[in-house]
């Protein structure tokens, strides 16, 4: 009988362990979720995404947990936000003209000369203003916003040869994403946009398919562009603000604590990221430079000028008013 008793109680302690490791198991894989980024593990945004996954996981106990996979490991940038809209838990680092397509007002976040360096900007995309967008993605695309606050850098010229002035970008093909704002800009300076995915630059460069590309220091540097181009001319015409978008139903579907420490670790991330970014530019210029890139400061007025009317163009000139007030703040 005690035999028994004894076998009984043991089998009922493991039927508790066994259960207590299943609901383990099953609550890890119902809070993952997988971020996806076109970035290198060595650009200085990725650290802000490396902060962002430990702060989560701490902040959580452990019930949530984010997956990282940098050089566009889950696919094109487009066809996550597409998984994510389909309610996997999937997230992306986007930035605000691929997400034009869905609310008008975030490309203009892509439009040239709209405040340089990161305070201005920040003071944008953590606007009330900028939540009322935050909102109508959500509720017309499916997508929800973590944070809007990851700093690339400015985005310059990347060629074979000297430019000064937007005469000197005639007949060059130009690599750039295919988002409106952007094709617009830099045919607005002078070259023939040729929408393209990031990791193909590099190969498409190599065998002349494109004559330049236009990025920010750190993912130039990253991809190792500076072995295919020959000259960097920093006109900083798109001061590149990118974001954490995930899937509105999946987020929603969070309860309210996770989502709270999602938003509030995605911003703390973000200034992570874009302080190591602005840190890490000037170290980055050098060791380009040091590989033969010959880097030029010119004057930018041709090209701010020239790439003045893309904002009514596309109808963002009283917005584009708005935004550059509260960047003055």
């Amino acid at each position: 009988m005690h035999k028994n008793l004894a076998v009984a109680c043991l089998g009922a302690a493991l039927s508790v362990g066994v259960l207590s490791a299943n609901i383990a198991a099953a609550q890890a894989a119902d809070y993952t979720l997988n971020v996806n980024t076109a970035l290198t593990t060595d650009d200085p945004l990725y650290k802000g995404l490396e902060s962002f996954q430990e702060n989560v996981a701490k902040r959580s106990n452990g019930a949530l947990e984010i997956k990282l996979f940098p050089s566009s490991q889950l696919g094109k940038d487009e066809d996550v936000l597409e998984q994510a809209r389909a309610g996997a838990p999937v997230a992306v680092v986007v930035d605000g003209g691929r997400l034009a397509v869905y609310v008008n007002e975030f490309g203009v976040l892509g439009a040239p000369f709209l405040a340089s360096g990161y305070d201005g900007i920040r003071k944008v995309v953590t606007s009330d203003l900028f939540e009322t967008w935050v909102d109508k993605l959500n509720d017309k695309a499916g997508l929800q916003v973590l944070s809007f606050n990851w700093w690339q850098g400015e985005r310059h010229l990347l060629t074979n040869k000297p430019i000064s002035v937007p005469a000197d970008l005639a007949g060059v093909r130009m690599r750039t994403p295919g988002a409106p704002v952007w094709m617009e800009t830099i045919r607005a300076m002078g070259a023939t946009p040729t929408p393209m995915g990031w990791t193909e630059v590099y190969s498409a460069l190599q065998q002349k398919v494109i004559d330049g590309a236009e990025a920010q220091d750190p993912a130039t540097y990253g991809s190792k562009l500076y072995e295919v181009i020959s000259h960097i001319t920093k006109t900083g015409h798109i001061n590149l603000i990118t974001g954490v978008v995930t899937s509105g139903g999946w987020f929603d579907s969070l309860p309210a604590d996770l989502q709270t420490i999602l938003r509030e670790e995605a911003r703390k991330a973000g200034d992570v990221a874009s302080y190591g970014t602005q840190d890490a530019l000037a170290d980055l210029e050098q060791k380009m430079q040091a590989k033969g890139v010959t880097i030029t400061e010119i004057d930018v007025t041709p090209f701010r000028e020239a790439t003045a009317p893309v904002y009514d163009k596309l109808g963002y000139g009283e917005l584009r008013d708005t935004l550059r007030e509260i960047a003055a703040q």
